[in-house]
């Protein structure tokens, strides 16, 4: 290789690009946690508790009854997205509510309905 530069079929690249761009790539790890991220996404029933979500907090049998399904089977969708940190819930009484972490989560969600409307 001769000045940084790299043969690349009828194109030539400057591997000093290439090297900035590998420097200030992330870690593995977090491009790990990133696809886990968007695998939540990869289910329509949890697109379709969180955009529910988006709008109120409710609790799991309102969440059942809004989508049609089974407690169970939405206190198991519920688990996989708090595991992905992206709903929280809080204890009051017996009930259970369930809303959006936070923000980052809206806009999330918000920007994946533009980009799909476009």
């Amino acid at each position: 290789m001769k000045n940084n530069l790299v043969m690349c079929g009828s194109d030539v690249t400057r591997g000093e690009l290439a090297e900035r761009v590998r420097k200030a790539m992330p870690k593995d790890e977090e491009f790990y946690d990133l696809a886990d991220l968007y695998k939540m996404f990869a289910d329509s029933t949890r697109v379709r508790i969180l955009w529910a979500l988006s709008n109120v907090e409710l609790c799991v049998c309102e969440i059942a009854l809004l989508l049609n399904m089974t407690k169970s089977a939405i206190s198991h969708q519920l688990r996989a997205l708090r595991l992905a940190n992206l709903v929280k819930y809080e204890k009051r009484g017996k009930e259970v509510y369930y809303s959006l972490a936070d923000k980052h989560v809206k806009d999330i969600f918000k920007k994946g309905f533009e980009h799909i409307h476009e």
